[in-house]
């Protein structure tokens, strides 16, 4: 489903002025303008109102039907599409998510349609519903206190507490204990190279010794960060230790063992300033967590701002009682790689960007640097490892300009006629038409691009290039304190990301 933007009225930025805009309190004129401005090449009113076929009793129907504004019917169909992929955990997830972010209309009814699915699990192993209903409560109710939330605010089944087995112990600490080692990463250590060794090495007696340490691991990709910090976590998980493994990006915490982003993991405030604290308490599971934990991993930090890092240090050394000591005296591990995307400064200047680094962090002094120089991914490559090198440290030449240029081995030659874009696709996607539905052919190739605008245009190319019949999946777009409708919905529809999503079928 096509992301939904929500534009943050600023106080006083707007005067006030004749309402023209037809809102949803508006009623059918309101959902006769969401119809004009998506449904083209309409001849009546009654065409207006006909959807595949079928004469809808009001333009509030239509609107629903064809996905153009938000209804609990989608929240179910969400639910009802995730049942063929996902496992009951992920479905508890997605529901406590729902009941947090969505605000269904009926909630109770969301509950009896899809409490069987939510519960495959529990099913298999108890024969007695009541007990099976009242896990599966017990897990929501975990999940909407990790986000805030009290499950008591919700019309569901009350909980009977006889059926709680963790005895009281905190959801995060369950999770993070029942994290299963693989036996790949058990055997990663025996193949660490030297340098990943002496880090590894120095990190395993420092958390042996248990009087805390904080290092930083510098490498540019490609050096073995996370294949180092799989190792580590294998090690002391195995041992039947509590690790906490982040990282800056979603992305790179999905590869990473009981990964989680940071932001998430530590409830680091999105706005956030110099002497922030995080959003969690002494008596709360995540306190507990970190209290019990022998590891804290953060990968990516290079990219977030220092001020979330510093937080984090604040709330640990409040909640460890040890306030002189970096981070309440546990073992942190930091990693990153200042090559890449530095934090974000909305309109910031270079040198507030650069404040914003964690280089600039007075806890900065006080890590250990641990360096990895030697490139594993193309360690077959060694010219390239070492371009890639110089191109990073900034010692490879360029021309008058400033530009650097690549080999051309490595490029794919312009030719000014218009099919550059096609050359390059058929280039990194050969035989795209035999292999479309090759999830492993799709998975292991990729364009990308430093502009969101040239991604727009490659997706799109793509996408054409896809058969069968194109899907178009729409967001639904509001503004925050707006009573007066003052943001019309065509004016949030075109902002970027783009209210309008194609999808291929297949």
């Amino acid at each position: 489903m096509a992301e939904s933007k929500v534009l943050e009225a600023e106080a006083k930025a707007t005067p006030s002025r004749s309402n023209r805009v037809s809102t949803s309190s508006r009623g059918g004129r309101y959902f006769l303008r969401v119809l004009l401005n998506h449904v083209p090449g309409k001849t009546s009113f009654e065409d207006l109102r006909t959807v595949d076929g079928v004469l809808c009793d009001s333009f509030h129907e239509v609107v629903e039907r064809l996905g153009l504004i938000e209804a609990d019917n989608m929240l179910d169909e969400s639910l009802i599409e995730s049942t063929q992929l996902a496992m009951p955990a992920s479905l508890r997830r997605l529901f406590a998510t729902i009941l947090v972010f969505c605000e269904p209309g009926d909630v109770r009814d969301l509950w009896d349609r899809h409490l069987e699915a939510m519960s495959d699990d529990y099913r298999r192993s108890h024969t007695c519903s009541k007990a099976v209903e009242q896990m599966v409560l017990l897990d929501i109710r975990d999940m909407l206190q990790s986000m805030g939330k009290d499950i008591a605010l919700f019309p569901l089944t009350n909980i009977d507490e006889t059926y709680d087995t963790t005895r009281g112990e905190a959801r995060e600490v369950t999770e993070e204990s029942t994290i299963e080692v693989d036996a790949h990463d058990i055997a990663l250590a025996s193949s660490l190279n030297h340098e990943q060794r002496l880090a590894y090495d120095e990190i395993l007696t420092t958390v042996d010794a248990g009087d805390g340490g904080v290092f930083f691991v510098d490498g540019p990709g490609g050096m073995g960060k996370t294949f180092l910090y799989r190792a580590l976590l294998a090690k002391f998980r195995g041992e039947g230790k509590i690790e906490v493994a982040t990282t800056t990006s979603g992305v790179a915490a999905s590869i990473m063992p009981g990964g989680r982003t940071s932001h998430l993991r530590f409830k680091i405030p999105l706005s956030i300033e110099d002497g922030a604290s995080c959003s969690f308490t002494k008596q709360s599971g995540m306190a507990k967590l970190l209290r019990m934990a022998s590891l804290i991993l953060w990968d990516e930090a290079s990219m977030t701002k220092r001020q979330a890092i510093e937080a984090l240090e604040n709330s640990m050394q409040d909640i460890m009682g040890r306030r002189h000591q970096p981070f309440g005296g546990e073992t942190v591990v930091f990693g990153g790689d200042f090559w890449k995307v530095l934090p974000v400064v909305k309109k910031g200047s270079q040198g507030q960007i650069i404040d914003a680094t964690m280089r600039r962090s007075y806890l900065c002094k006080g890590m250990r640097q641990l360096r990895l120089i030697t490139n594993m991914r193309v360690h077959n490559d060694p010219w390239f490892a070492d371009y890639l090198l110089r191109v990073g440290n900034g010692t490879k030449e360029t021309d008058e300009e400033g530009s650097i240029r690549l080999p051309q081995d490595i490029c794919v030659p312009p030719t000014g006629d218009g099919v550059d874009l096609e050359k390059l696709i058929d280039h990194v996607f050969p035989a795209l038409d035999h292999n479309m539905s090759d999830p492993n052919y799709m998975t292991s190739r990729a364009i990308l691009s430093t502009k969101n605008d040239n991604i727009d245009k490659i997706n799109t190319r793509m996408i054409e290039r896809f058969q069968g019949e194109e899907k178009i999946y729409h967001s639904f777009d509001s503004a925050k304190d707006d009573p007066h409708g003052n943001y019309a919905p065509e004016f949030l529809n075109n902002l970027t990301p783009k209210d309008c999503l194609r999808m291929p079928s297949n």
